[in-house]
């Protein structure tokens, strides 16, 4: 029997969208919106609803969340990531009105864990395996802003350091070609859910449609179940969407950020 989107996306509702942000810096309250600061200089706006906001409300909060963040010299780049189920009149013109930049739609796609546990033959001389220490992490991290067409950069390693080790439960798994770094990905595990997260999907271009990205997958997904967690999420790209549909995952709605950098 295939997933049920609209019972998938209560799960969403009820353990992904309430905001929990353990290694967050501070947080403020605006109306049901929590603007959040991380270290390394990054504000995200959480949110479970807009509460029924009108087009007059939302367009307030978000000259609010852009003045908050602009204020604390700190936080170079601020994201609002918004859903394509959600009731927001008006939102998106007010977003780009006050400078924030949209981005890339993505899938929300969820479904059991258990359909991508797969076996995968990868080339010759690749192994996949969870990385821990930080140098491992360092040249991960600088292969997926490669494979993503990014500048390496030294600020999201130092974020990756410090989102691993302030959370035990985020595992990073790579895949090695002859213990070179060629695939990346994280499982994110939820508290207190049946619901982990796979994020960060990330392949070097020339060694793309070899099973690496699968392979990753099915990784996560055995140790999800390991940890007693049998319901995936993932925000996904064209890409990445086919493979997890495949796979069993349905998509449950869909989401875009928009993105403010001083």
């Amino acid at each position: 029997m295939s997933p049920d989107p609209a019972a998938l996306l209560r799960i969403y509702y009820e353990n992904l969208r309430d905001f929990s942000a353990p290694t967050a810096v501070s947080s403020v309250r605006l109306g049901p919106l929590h603007l959040v600061t991380f270290a390394g200089g990054f504000g995200f706006v959480a949110y479970r609803d807009l509460a029924g906001a009108d087009a007059g409300t939302l367009r307030e909060w978000v000259a609010a969340v852009r003045e908050h963040f602009a204020a604390d010299r700190a936080v170079h780049t601020a994201e609002w990531k918004t859903f394509g189920h959600d009731d927001a009149p008006g939102l998106y013109e007010a977003l780009v009105e006050h400078g924030f930049e949209r981005g890339e739609e993505e899938t929300v796609m969820m479904g059991p864990a258990a359909g991508l546990v797969t076996a995968v033959a990868l080339p010759v001389g690749v192994v996949v395996r969870r990385v821990t220490e930080e140098a491992d992490v360092r040249a991960v991290s600088a292969m997926a802003d490669t494979a993503f067409g990014d500048p390496v950069s030294a600020g999201r390693a130092d974020d990756l350091v410090r989102r691993l080790a302030a959370d035990p439960d985020v595992e990073l798994w790579v895949a090695e070609a002859d213990g070179v770094p060629v695939g990346s990905g994280r499982l994110e595990p939820v508290a207190g859910t049946e619901v982990a997260g796979i994020w960060g999907g990330a392949t070097l271009p020339g060694w793309r449609g070899l099973g690496i990205y699968r392979a990753l997958t099915a990784a996560r997904a055995r140790s999800a179940l390991r940890l007693g967690k049998s319901v995936l999420q993932s925000d996904s790209t064209p890409y990445s969407r086919p493979i997890l549909e495949r796979s069993g995952l349905v998509r449950v709605t869909t989401t875009t950020p928009y993105e403010w950098r001083r």
